[in-house]
């Protein structure tokens, strides 16, 4: 998968790490056949925002006004997964709720993000919560080890 990052906020972003994580998430999710061929070819978008941009789209589109961590949409064009905005902040901020690097956290809902773009969606039930989240502890896990 092809990354390309917008960074639009004032944080130094990791670009070689998201390369290299999207890469292996990517690896994984082919061979857990979550993912074909064809759509690991297409180009992922993300674009990082600080707080009060990020919080008026996540306004604008969810009706929620406040900055969350990963906001996903999907594109009309072929040739794309689609994009996610992410916030810095709010990321440093979760990393040190979960006890984890902002690396480690950016590439959790990096992976929280894509599996979005791919169709999950842990807000409907109980069980389409249960079926992505362990998808995406399962990758993360192995990925972090």
């Amino acid at each position: 998968m092809k990354v390309v990052v917008v960074n639009e906020s004032k944080h130094a972003i990791p670009k070689k790490f998201i390369e290299q994580w999207t890469e292996s998430v990517t690896a994984e999710l082919r061979k857990r056949k979550v993912i074909n061929a064809e759509k690991a070819k297409r180009e992922l978008t993300l674009v990082f925002l600080d707080k009060k941009p990020a919080q008026k789209i996540n306004k604008e589109f969810r009706g929620k006004d406040y900055a969350t961590d990963v906001l996903s949409f999907d594109s009309m064009d072929p040739s794309s997964l689609g994009e996610l905005v992410m916030c810095p902040e709010v990321l440093k901020k979760q990393a040190k709720e979960h006890s984890l690097t902002f690396q480690k956290e950016l590439g959790y809902m990096l992976l929280h993000g894509i599996l979005h773009l791919l169709g999950y969606d842990h807000e409907t039930s109980e069980a389409d919560a249960k079926e992505m989240f362990k998808i995406q502890d399962t990758i993360f896990e192995k990925l972090t080890k």
